[in-house]
């Protein structure tokens, strides 16, 4: 018998400064500015981390990759999920992600030409397909202009 749980994270950064703007593992070149933040500040990625220690109340990516430490500067969010990814395999060997949904809040870029891409990264980065992986982009319609954050929840089961 197989036991579902769900997991959540939110993230989101200020923009600014002259790095890159990363969203789902996928660079971002229209933008005119990257984001301020301590790694590379893929706000979906780190995101889908906090969702994968919430599926089983593992804490957040903060109490693994502490900003306060150098180490983690500049760190790509990539390996941030493959470490997460690995911490929580070692707690349940069993677990199996089923699918994810992320919602996008950025004012600009647009950002649709990049979704399969985003999508597939995510994918592979826990061995699903892309098909499973749901990715919305809104605007904040000015609310949080100069801003970009994700929502992700996810679906994972016990086998």
């Amino acid at each position: 018998m197989s036991s579902f749980r769900i997991g959540y994270g939110e993230d989101a950064h200020r923009l600014g400064g002259d790095g890159k703007l990363v969203i789902a593992g996928v660079q971002v070149p229209e933008s005119s500015t990257g984001v301020i933040a301590h790694s590379d500040g893929d706000v979906v990625l780190h995101a889908l981390a906090d969702a994968l220690l919430s599926v089983f109340a593992l804490g957040d990516i903060g109490y693994y990759f502490p900003p306060s430490d150098p180490q983690w500067r500049d760190l790509d969010s990539q390996q941030l999920v493959r470490e997460v990814y690995q911490l929580v395999h070692k707690h349940a060997p069993s677990v199996q992600i089923v699918n994810v949904a992320a919602v996008v809040i950025l004012d600009s870029p647009k950002l649709g030409k990049y979704r399969d891409a985003m999508r597939q990264c995510v994918a592979e980065l826990l061995g699903i397909v892309q098909e499973e992986v749901g990715l919305t982009f809104k605007t904040s319609e000015g609310l949080a202009a100069g801003h970009v954050q994700a929502r992700v929840s996810l679906l994972a089961t016990l086998v």
